[in-house]
């Protein structure tokens, strides 16, 4: 029977993609086995569960294989009743949150633009990332009309709150690395109050990444991202 609920996800420590899953997964009280994949040299099991993208995350639960994080996150919802529920019943409040947070990853992919360039297109960069940022708190308005809460408690914790903690839980590590400061209290109030209040909550700080490895890591994508550029 144990074998039966058997919960693997297969992912890379450095995506924000597997770490939504993960916070899913430890917010609802799920046990679950990880296992790291390499994607520089991709497992034959990995390419076996994930064969049309052939990247992380991959959930395997009962044998079954679910691939994409948000589809992966709604199925852990649909699948697992304790913990938190991560998408309100209302439809119209369930397609405000899956917009937002598919939103959530048009403004992350731009700031990764930021990390991989410098001069003119950094700055470029950066100015879209600063433009998104306002209509992404803007959005978040209409969920906290009264402003993000000091302190979350668990059972509040949905869908669109996992995706800003897994972006953006590693603010700080991300604003040295670049060495540019994007999420302030000052320009964007609900977003930084939103990661202040979500890496508090215990679940989420046990699936927190040590600064240090994520700003080395960080470095280390930028240099290469740059030189690659550069040839």
């Amino acid at each position: 029977m144990a074998e039966e609920n058997k919960v693997t996800l297969y992912g890379m420590w450095s995506s924000p993609y597997v770490k939504r899953v993960e916070l899913a997964l430890r917010l609802k009280g799920v046990p679950y086995e990880y296992v790291e994949e390499d994607l520089r040299n991709k497992s034959q099991l990995l390419l076996k569960l994930n064969p049309i993208h052939q990247k992380v995350p991959v959930l395997v639960h009962n044998g079954k294989t679910i691939v994409e994080s948000l589809v992966i996150l709604e199925y852990i919802d649909e699948t697992w009743k304790t913990g938190p529920h991560l998408l309100p019943e209302d439809p119209y409040k369930r397609s405000q949150v899956r917009f937002w947070a598919s939103y959530l990853q048009q403004v992350f992919e731009s700031m990764v633009s930021v990390l991989k360039t410098s001069g003119q297109a950094q700055e470029k960069a950066i100015k879209e990332v600063t433009e998104k940022l306002k209509l992404l708190e803007e959005g978040l308005k209409g969920f906290f009309p009264n402003g993000f809460p000091n302190s979350f408690d668990i059972e509040n914790v949905g869908l669109l709150e996992v995706v800003i903690c897994s972006h953006f839980g590693a603010n700080e590590a991300q604003e040295e690395a670049l060495g540019v400061k994007v999420i302030t209290p000052e320009k964007t109030p609900l977003i930084y109050s939103s990661i202040t209040a979500l890496t508090e909550i215990p679940a989420v700080k046990a699936a927190s990444i040590p600064h240090e490895k994520v700003v080395a890591f960080l470095k280390f994508f930028r240099e290469k991202a740059l030189k690659s550029s550069a040839e």
